[in-house]
């Protein structure tokens, strides 16, 4: 019996009639009864307790090998009990040693196992990103769960996934790709973040590695960037357009003569543009309504229309720069090669790199008197935003051309370029708001509310100036944060914010190498920093960062507490101003914060609509 009483769980002996023989300490102690209370009596009338004996004693009982395992829930316990036959030497019953192992606490653990496991999979199931679970091994990889949204990616909906290899899911090629991805992932242990195209789509995948239990397996999430990479094209595009029309404005405003203007305007387009060739001609009024080629600029290996440069009626279909001159209004070619109109053109295309052009008429009036010829190594370049940009360059250079010739309206053609140079940055802005419908007109109303903030303090109209540009730009950044992150209803976790707290970075990164004739890209990059050093990204303080950024801070706040968000309503201008006083001479400068209480309280100022 000692050996017996060692052991923690239940155990007794009982005979043909079930009648308890022996019993452990551990079997006495769960009766709570004494033995002399048991011993002799049937156990299914003392523990555990059933209208007769258990199914795996009479199966132990009837024949030689040992009972069957069986499961026996009490009031707070749960055993596995099994029932062993000794026969003598002759074979005949003995008795049988009864166990009933406790497994209350395993059986605990493998329902919260399966809850976290039914959890785990509902999760996955109903994320709102591709998100998956895989078993992997050298030459392939296995789904093991997979969101039900992968229906919209490959026409398969997550649970049809699981068990599948990469090949039986995805075309060969990319299923290759993967699988070798996957691979790489687990076999070095770390982080893979990975651009995919599949079907015109583009992803962003991002796997890691979970080793257990001696297998491999590795989980991730794709995210649907599609949108997020034409927005970052677009605006590759229409920032190539602002930088050339920024070098473009300089050439303008410090040309004093009419052929080094010409010639600079094409070395910028090539320059700060990235064009591959850039000419400008005048429309002649000969006999043969010829275009006078002024000047030109780039790739210097051949030139890329062999055809003669006109501007006739009858023979400008071979002529961008004609066509645009008759028309007055640009004539784009995304494809050179498999345009027929300019077949005579192939042959030199091929040879030395024009894949598409854009021909840009140069108005007095409503006349063209020449046109601006762009061309790029690359089709389908020139969208709509960078048509319109080019087309603001254009009509730049034709009035600076028409002022040069004249001599006159210097200080008013300064003010139309500073005035194209505004509308610019507020398309370029614009964009976010596409992106971001929640805080519409949020730039604008920071920017004029800072100019303001700026005239009381007494500032000069172009550091207001410069400051209310900074601020119609300010959340330019925000063009690289994912779309679904912006226009979240409702409270940002850690990693989003994270996310929307790496915009003053992503705008600066845009708007540096721009020529705006004020640190308008520091402005920018500045507006999330507190004068104690608590701010983002930077954490400079005090007289570190500049004063239009320290006014763009306090506007940005003013603005964004006053105005109504989707999962908010606006807090108000006192509470608002509140908040300022708060943080004055912590978060905020003292100055900016009381030139800004001032022009609510004193002024009536109210915020545009």
């Amino acid at each position: 019996m000692a050996a017996l009483d060692a052991i923690d769980d239940p155990v007794f002996m009982h005979d043909k009639e079930f009648r308890i023989l022996r019993a452990n300490r551990a079997y006495q102690q769960r009766t709570g009864l004494p033995f002399k209370g048991f011993i002799g009596r049937p156990y299914y009338e003392v523990f555990p307790k059933a209208p007769g004996p258990l199914p795996g004693c009479l199966h132990a009982l009837e024949g030689s090998a040992d009972g069957e395992e069986e499961e026996v829930i009490t009031e707070d316990h749960t055993y596995r009990s099994r029932a062993f036959p000794v026969h003598d030497l002759q074979g005949a019953y003995l008795y049988s040693v009864h166990t009933m192992e406790d497994v209350t606490e395993r059986k605990h653990m493998e329902n919260r196992l399966r809850e976290n496991w039914e959890l785990l999979l509902a999760f996955i199931a109903h994320s709102p990103i591709y998100t998956f679970i895989k078993e992997v091994v050298p030459a392939e990889s296995k789904v093991l769960a997979a969101s039900e949204n992968y229906v919209d990616m490959i026409g398969i909906p997550g649970h049809e996934m699981t068990g599948k290899t990469m090949t039986e899911l995805f075309p060969a090629e990319f299923a290759e790709k993967m699988t070798a991805d996957d691979w790489r992932t687990v076999s070095s242990n770390e982080v893979l973040n990975l651009d995919e195209e599949l079907n015109g789509r583009s992803y962003l995948t991002i796997k890691f590695p979970i080793p257990l239990g001696g297998r491999t397996y590795l989980a991730g999430y794709t995210i649907d960037v599609t949108e997020r990479k034409q927005h970052e094209a677009a605006l590759q595009r229409t920032n190539r357009a602002l930088l050339t029309i920024s070098a473009g404005n300089q050439a303008l405003i410090y040309s004093t003569a009419e052929g080094s203007l010409l010639q600079e305007m094409c070395k910028v387009a090539v320059e700060f543009g990235n064009y591959r060739l850039a000419w400008i001609g005048f429309a002649r009024d000969d006999d043969d309504k010829t275009i006078a080629q002024m000047a030109q600029y780039g790739s210097e290996e051949g030139w890329p229309n062999p055809s003669p440069l006109t501007w006739n009626e009858e023979r400008h279909e071979s002529c961008p720069a004609g066509l645009a001159i008759l028309r007055g209004s640009p004539k784009i070619v995304q494809d050179i090669l498999n345009d027929p109109d300019l077949e005579s053109w192939h042959e030199n295309a091929r040879l030395y790199g024009y894949a598409s052009c854009i021909a840009l008429p140069l108005m007095d009036g409503s006349r063209a008197f020449g046109a601006l010829v762009l061309f790029d190594e690359k089709v389908n370049v020139f969208d709509a935003s960078e048509i319109q940009l080019l087309g603001e360059m254009a009509d730049d250079l034709a009035f600076g051309i028409l002022t040069l010739r004249v001599k006159a309206a210097h200080r008013e053609h300064e003010q139309r370029l500073q005035s194209n140079m505004l509308k610019t940055v507020e398309a370029i802005a614009s964009i976010v708001e596409m992106r971001d419908p929640y805080t519409s007109g949020h730039q604008r109303r920071v920017a004029e509310l800072a100019e303001a903030i700026a005239k009381k303090m007494g500032m000069s109209e172009e550091e207001g100036l410069a400051i209310r540009l900074a601020g119609i730009v300010h959340d330019l950044g925000k063009i690289k944060i994912p779309a679904e992150i912006l226009s979240k209803p409702g409270r940002l976790n850690e990693m989003e914010y994270n996310f929307i707290k790496m915009h003053p970075q992503a705008g600066y990164e845009i708007l540096k190498e721009i020529d705006f004739s004020w640190p308008i890209a520091q402005m920018v990059h500045q507006h999330h920093e507190r004068m104690d050093g608590s701010g983002y990204p930077l954490g400079i303080k005090g007289d570190e960062f500049l004063p239009g950024s320290r006014i763009l801070a306090v506007a940005d706040v003013m603005e964004a507490m006053s105005s109504h968000r989707p999962y908010r309503p606006g807090l108000g201008i006192e509470a608002a101003l509140e908040e300022l006083q708060n943080g004055r001479g912590t978060h905020f400068d003292t100055q900016v914060v009381d030139a800004c209480t001032a022009l609510f309280r004193e002024d009536g100022y109210e915020l545009p609509q």
